[in-house]
């Protein structure tokens, strides 16, 4: 168990979660997704912090417990285990463990359960399953080391912001500038939405016209036959 991670800057974190996770991947150049088999409990769902991560063997969720001695206000619990498993890692009685300690949400690449309660408490949580089946507590694993979750690297103190599209992970390093190129991002969506808005196609305002020529796309008129309304059959 790693005790001393530096975390990232979690007001340049708050501000970053306020574009949303689609936008925030699209400014990181489209990484740090963690996959759309992560989904919130409870839709309209966010949040944002800091990761405490937790390795965990299947069916056991004894580091999950250990993790949340590491646990600090605004940090986000980030569990895996060591092969798949969709076994309940996280129920209503270790989220209000985590809550006490100031918890900002869980991402569990397993199982939860106790789904109702959760909702009921608005803890935000994101998983790849929900089961009854809860776990043991009797094998070692790890906490605040590296984990891999949908093909990207969380490491301690990373950024983690989530929402109803998903999660994403941002290494700490790279927070502050993935905020500007996401707010950048967002100005030039609200430019576009308003063209949009005002009855401009995707296909002008995006230069697509062009592509389609070079793909040699055609546009042709549908074929008449017998019975159509002009009565020239064939024509």
């Amino acid at each position: 168990m790693v005790t001393d991670v530096p975390r990232a800057d979690r007001a340049l974190v708050a501000e970053l979660s306020s574009y949303g996770v689609s936008t925030a991947h699209e400014a990181l150049g489209r990484s740090g997704y963690l996959g759309p088999g992560l989904r919130p409990v409870q839709p309209g769902s966010r949040a944002w912090g800091t990761a405490v991560t937790a390795v965990c063997w299947p069916g056991d969720n004894l580091m999950v417990h250990v993790a949340a001695e590491r646990c600090e206000p605004g940090d986000i619990l980030v569990v895996t285990t060591v092969s798949p498993s969709t076994d309940a890692m996280v129920g209503e009685l270790i989220a209000t463990s985590l809550r006490a300690r100031g918890v900002a949400g869980a991402v569990v690449n397993a199982g939860v359960r106790d789904v109702a309660a959760l909702r009921e408490m608005e803890f935000p949580v994101w998983s790849a399953a929900v089961c009854a089946q809860g776990t043991v507590k009797a094998t070692a694993g790890a906490v605040n080391v590296p984990v891999s979750i949908g093909g990207q690297v969380i490491s301690p103190g990373d950024a983690i912001i989530a929402d109803d599209d998903g999660v994403l992970a941002v290494a700490a390093g790279l927070v502050r500038g993935t905020l500007e190129a996401a707010k950048q991002r967002a100005e030039r969506e609200a430019a576009t939405r308003r063209r949009l808005a005002a009855g401009e196609l995707g296909l002008d305002i995006y230069g697509m016209r062009e592509q389609l020529d070079r793909l040699g796309v055609a546009y042709v008129r549908a074929a008449r036959g017998a019975g159509d309304d002009d009565g020239h059959a064939g024509q």
